[in-house]
């Protein structure tokens, strides 16, 4: 079993790193401002999901086929920058949905979850990330690295929570007054769409 103050380093640690600015960060951001506080959490419950796929991915080795294979990395990054100019033409979209007498287009729970799954699992990055970054805590002379790294995967996850969810809140509470008015939500939708482009952009980008 990992030391204590181990497992406290490396909880600190994921805290700031959840805290830099980064693609499943200002996701959740966007979410929660078209949204609301619940469609922030929402996604953030389904990013965590995913967190839980990375995790197996380091354990079993799964992470390590996206450094040695191109083609591996490129289709599954293809696939993740493909959903969010899907998810950017959907918010641009949402303009012509909505009028001065009408509501913002609610998004269903489960439809929300899910973007938050499939941003996470589609973006090979992570998995390479906590195949660099979890190994750093682990140490073989404290037990078997099949528990170790699960265990350290589900403290990352617990800070991913705490942050993310913190994020949701604030974002929700600030969304909710441009939300009562249409041209405010045109505005949101824009820039969420804006957003999302920017990240397939980023993603279609990306090297190993």
């Amino acid at each position: 079993m990992l030391d204590t103050g181990i497992l406290l380093m490396f909880f600190t640690t994921s805290v700031l790193l959840a805290l830099s600015p980064g693609p499943d960060n200002l996701f959740v951001l966007t979410q929660a401002a078209q949204q609301g506080k619940g469609a922030g959490l929402l996604v953030t419950l389904g990013l965590c999901t995913g967190l839980l796929f990375h995790t197996a991915a380091v354990t079993f080795g799964l992470a390590a086929l996206f450094t040695a294979s191109a083609m591996a990395f490129t289709l599954l990054k293809g696939v993740g920058a493909a959903y969010l100019l899907y998810l950017a033409w959907h918010s641009f979209r949402a303009d012509s949905a909505d009028s001065p007498a009408t509501a913002p287009i609610r998004i269903a729970p489960a439809a929300l979850y899910r973007r938050g799954i499939i941003m996470n699992i589609t973006n090979p990055k992570v998995s390479i990330f906590f195949l660099a970054f979890l190994p750093q805590f682990a140490d073989p002379a404290k037990g078997t690295l099949s528990v170790q790294i699960p265990l350290l995967g589900g403290v990352f996850i617990i800070a991913t929570l705490l942050i993310f969810g913190t994020i949701s809140m604030l974002a929700g509470a600030f969304g909710e007054q441009f939300r009562k008015s249409a041209f405010a939500r045109k505005v949101l939708n824009r820039a969420a769409a804006g957003v999302f482009a920017g990240l397939a952009v980023k993603l279609a980008l990306a090297n190993r």
